[in-house]
C-alpha cells in the first residue's frame, strides 16, 4: 500500500488517481500506523512552505515522517519536495524535515514569477535512474526553489537560473514539478519512482 500524507495541503486526488493508473493499492491518511504499514510514503503539496510545516506539526507528523523516511522509499512533490529540506525562508524561516541538506529560497531569475508551465529536463548524469527522461517536458507551478549540493541534483531545469527539479538522497526522492498533471512523461516518472525504490529497499 502506498501513503499520500494527508496534512491538509496538496492536489491529493490528482496524485492519488495517478498511482491508481498505475496500478498501485493508495491510501490518503495522516494516521501514524497506517503510515507504518504503508511500503511508499508520498508527500504532496500546494501553498507556502510556512503553512505546510505548521499543519505537519500540528498533526505530531513531522518526528514520524523523519523516522519512517530512514526505511521506506519517501517522494515529495512540488511543495513536499521543497519540506524534504532543512530549511525554508517563504513568509519568515521554518524548518523542514531535513531529510535532504538544503533550503528553499526565492527563485532568482529575470523571468516572471510564478515559474507557471512546461519546461524540459537536464538529467545530471547519465548513470542515472532517470536518464531516459533528458530533455522530457514536465509541468512546473513554483516561486521558490531548492539550493542543494550538486551531487543531491538528479535533474534541473532552466528558467532564467538553475531550477533543481529532482533531487534525491538514498531512497528520498523529490520532484519540484507535477508529475500527475505532466501527462505520459509524468506517469513514467512517477513509475520510474517506483521501479529504482522496489529493487533497492
Amino acid at each position: 500500500m502506498i501513503a499520500i500524507v494527508d496534512y491538509g495541503m496538496g492536489n491529493i486526488a490528482s496524485v492519488q488517481t495517478a498511482f491508481k493508473r498505475l496500478g498501485y493499492q493508495v491510501e490518503v491518511t495522516d494516521d501514524p500506523e497506517r503510515l507504518k504499514q504503508a511500503s511508499h510514503l508520498i508527500l504532496p503539496g500546494v501553498g507556502s512552505f510556512q503553512a505546510a510545516v505548521a499543519e505537519i506539526e500540528e498533526r505530531n507528523l513531522a518526528d514520524l515522517l523523519r523516522n519512517l523516511a530512514a526505511e521506506k522509499p519517501f517522494l515529495g512533490i512540488c511543495l513536499g519536495m521543497q519540506l524534504l529540506l532543512d530549511t525554508g525562508y517563504e513568509n519568515g524561516i521554518s524548518s523542514g524535515l531535513g531529510l535532504i541538506p538544503g533550503e528553499v529560497q526565492a527563485i532568482e531569475t529575470p523571468y516572471i514569477l510564478p515559474h507557471i508551465g512546461w519546461n524540459k529536463l537536464d538529467i545530471t548524469t547519465e548513470q542515472d535512474d532517470f536518464a531516459a527522461f533528458q530533455d522530457k517536458h514536465v509541468y512546473f507551478v513554483h516561486s521558490f526553489q531548492a539550493v542543494t549540493a550538486p551531487q543531491y541534483v538528479v535533474a534541473s531545469a532552466d528558467y532564467g537560473t538553475t531550477v533543481p527539479a529532482i533531487i534525491r538522497k538514498s531512497n528520498v526522492v523529490g520532484m519540484q514539478f507535477h508529475p500527475e498533471k505532466s501527462g505520459e512523461i509524468g506517469m513514467q516518472l512517477l513509475q520510474t519512482f517506483m521501479k529504482i525504490t522496489e529493487t533497492r529497499r
